[in-house]
């Protein structure tokens, strides 16, 4: 992938939680700009386990290429506890998940992108960085209003009235289904990356890092696992087919 000359000089920051989606859109920014910066929250969500995971996933891109561990900055984490306090919700509290009556799933943290994206761009502030990626898609996810390309557009607009500033918010996984982000991660650092984020990120909302499946770890049941698995299926089958 060949991106505008101009992004190598400036800095990204990167919403990393340490699952499939934001691990993709990590490499994607260290393909483009000329230094990255990661960022996690802990908001007492349920799979805290992905935290966890954020260190190993760094290393291991940083391994990947020398240019990458060069373009790789620090990480940040910030804790939310106010949010998982006031969201009843499956992925803050331990509850069968399950549709709710408004026809989203309970897994939906409402706010949760909006403010993850407001205290982004808070930190971008002081870190002298424009560019905002996250992982976020309407094209294969759980239907969650907060994930879509309106809301980010919407929201790029309110930041930059807001704050007086010129952030690109960046969503490359937007129209992407979960086969082609497979795919698009492939394309950036080979087998190699595939296999990383394959074994070291994580997706399933339950937490479970026991049971190791052919598209990565997970219970194998929660919607998360359902659509990494249905994702993973369809990349090979698509290879196979090419090969």
């Amino acid at each position: 992938m060949s991106y505008p000359v101009r992004d190598r000089s400036e800095a990204a920051l990167v919403l990393f939680s340490g699952g499939q989606d934001s691990a993709t859109c990590l490499a994607w920014a260290l393909a483009r700009f000329g230094r990255v910066e990661t960022l996690g929250f802990d908001y007492g969500q349920r799979h805290a386990i992905e935290l966890t995971c954020r260190s190993t996933l760094r290393d291991g891109l940083a391994a990947l290429t020398p240019t990458w561990r060069e373009r790789l900055g620090p990480d940040h984490t910030l804790p939310l506890a106010a949010l998982g306090s006031i969201s009843d919700t499956a992925l803050t509290r331990n509850a069968e998940i399950a549709l709710m009556e408004n026809g989203l799933p309970n897994t939906f943290v409402p706010g949760r992108n909006l403010l993850f994206l407001t205290f982004a761009a808070a930190l971008a502030a002081r870190r002298d960085i424009r560019h905002i990626v996250t992982g976020v898609c309407e094209t294969d996810y759980s239907g969650y209003p907060d994930c879509r390309d309106d809301t980010i557009k919407a929201l790029q607009v309110a930041l930059n009235l807001g704050m007086q500033s010129r952030y690109v918010l960046h969503t490359p996984l937007m129209w992407l289904s979960k086969a082609e982000t497979w795919c698009m991660a492939e394309d950036l650092g080979g087998m190699p990356l595939v296999s990383l984020i394959n074994h070291d990120s994580h997706s399933c909302y339950m937490g479970d890092r026991g049971t190791f499946h052919p598209w990565g770890y997970g219970c194998g049941t929660c919607p998360a696992c359902q659509l990494r698995r249905a994702g993973w299926e369809t990349y090979l089958a698509e290879k196979t087919d090419h090969a």
